[in-house]
């Protein structure tokens, strides 16, 4: 079951954050805090890039972070063995706006949103991958999750751009 994301307008969020910090003298967790949005540029073009990357049979090849090994096909969803666990993963399937949105389904039960993006950049691409913290998540964690995503996103370059060991 996804996650619901509400979106309140921007003016609403930094209102609520400011009255916040005024009345308890600090915010102790910012948005910055708990979103962060990862990118790459590649040089390769987008229906390339988005074609490998939505390919969940890829995702031993360059999101270590996410499937360690061979990865099955159970209904719609993908089971991964992944570092944290055994994992269901959906994609959203939006080849038009290169969207590769997915879910993935812990062990637990929870699911974690991840929006996934291919947007054409000059001759190439920016890779972009949300991250979000969940509830509960140490800092440390949190950075360990950063890291593993941007060394995905440097593996992805590295299959995908020809001109990235130069």
């Amino acid at each position: 079951m996804p996650i619901a994301i509400t979106r309140l307008p921007f003016a609403s969020c930094y209102h609520k954050a400011y009255s916040i910090a005024n009345s308890k003298h600090q915010l102790k967790e910012s948005v910055m805090d708990r979103v962060r949005h990862l990118s790459i540029y590649i040089a390769c073009p987008p229906s390339e890039v988005y074609a490998f990357a939505s390919d969940p049979r890829n995702l031993p090849i360059w999101a270590a972070g996410l499937a360690k090994s061979e990865i099955r096909q159970e209904g719609e969803a993908w089971i991964v063995d992944a570092p944290f666990g055994t994992a269901k993963v959906r994609f959203s399937n939006c080849q038009a706006c290169y969207v590769m949105d997915h879910d993935v389904e812990l062990e637990s039960g929870v699911v974690v949103h991840n929006p996934m993006r291919v947007v054409p950049f000059e001759d190439g691409s920016e890779f972009i991958f949300t991250l979000f913290r969940q509830p509960g998540m140490s800092s440390e964690a949190f950075d360990r999750d950063t890291a593993a995503v941007q060394s995905d996103l440097a593996t992805l370059k590295r299959i995908l751009d020809p001109s990235a060991d130069k």
